[in-house]
């Protein structure tokens, strides 16, 4: 008997395994095959904080711009420097897509927050001038007002007391004395108290000065001015003219006073009303 021969005509010197089949197909070899490789994000790139930063860095520089809204500007600015350190971070590490305008964001950001501060600053040192200013004005104003008050006390003195004016001449009022008209004199009624008031003025400075208001008014005790007394008796002086350095020049008057009204009295005199405020000397009369 003889042994069948192979299609592709070899021959077999020995026994063949009983498993195998000669007539079956090549085995497979296993093929190496490279590991499939997959994006680093997953889904839409993650651009919302860059876009979000850029918004609110425009915003906090236009608000800074005005530099009374320093207060309000601040705070979007503050955001866009989070939101846009955040947007780089995701673009860094590939999940966003956008990272000039997170960059942009964050620059705007931190320039707004300069420009806050700045406008901050510059709102108090505005602020504290204004208040300085307001303080500063009050307080000549309180201090005019005390000046005056003081002024105003100094012009007002008793019998005997000299007040010298702003043109240099010192006035002193005596004590009203008794006056007895004679039997001539005009403005004294039947039963009134008549008295004499002696105003002596006396030029301290160097140059001569007019007297323009040579005449004193008197109050009785309820504020009424009292009637001036004309006589023909020659007692009573009226100053008038220029008062020559040193010199000196004493008036006198005579008044006429209700009896109930008598004391006290007040005298006011100006050498120029135009000028100068009255002074004021007051006291019981004689």
């Amino acid at each position: 008997m003889t042994t069948p021969t192979p299609p592709d005509g070899s021959t077999t010197t020995g026994r063949e395994p009983q498993d195998h089949n000669p007539w079956a197909p090549p085995a497979h070899q296993s093929v190496d095959v490279p590991p499939a490789t997959y994006p680093t994000h997953i889904g839409q790139p993650r651009n919302g904080m860059g876009i979000t930063a850029l918004v609110l860095g425009l915003v906090g520089v236009v608000l800074g711009v005005f530099v009374f809204l320093f207060w309000l500007s601040w705070l979007p600015a503050l955001l866009a420097v989070i939101f846009g350190a955040v947007g780089l971070s995701h673009a860094r590490k590939g999940r966003a897509t956008n990272k000039g305008m997170a960059v942009a964001g964050l620059a705007l950001g931190i320039v707004g927050l300069l420009i806050a501060v700045g406008s901050a600053v510059f709102t108090a040192v505005v602020v504290k001038h204004a208040v300085d200013g307001a303080r500063s004005e009050i307080k000549e104003v309180k201090e005019a007002e005390e000046s005056k008050a003081a002024e105003e006390k100094k012009r007002h003195l008793s019998f005997g007391e000299a007040y010298t004016f702003g043109n240099g001449l010192k006035v002193t009022v005596s004590k009203p004395t008794p006056f007895t008209p004679d039997e001539f004199a005009n403005g004294h009624a039947k039963g009134n108290k008549a008295v004499e008031v002696t105003v002596t003025v006396v030029n301290t400075g160097s140059r001569r000065v007019g007297v323009e208001t040579g005449m004193p008014d008197v109050k009785d005790a309820d504020g009424i001015s009292a009637q001036l007394v004309i006589d023909g008796s020659g007692r009573q002086k009226v100053i008038t003219g220029a008062v020559p350095p040193n010199g000196t020049v004493i008036g006198k008057y005579a008044f006429s006073l209700p009896p109930e009204a008598a004391n006290p009295v007040e005298v006011k005199f100006s050498p120029d009303v135009s000028q100068w405020d009255d002074a004021y000397w007051s006291g019981p009369s004689s």
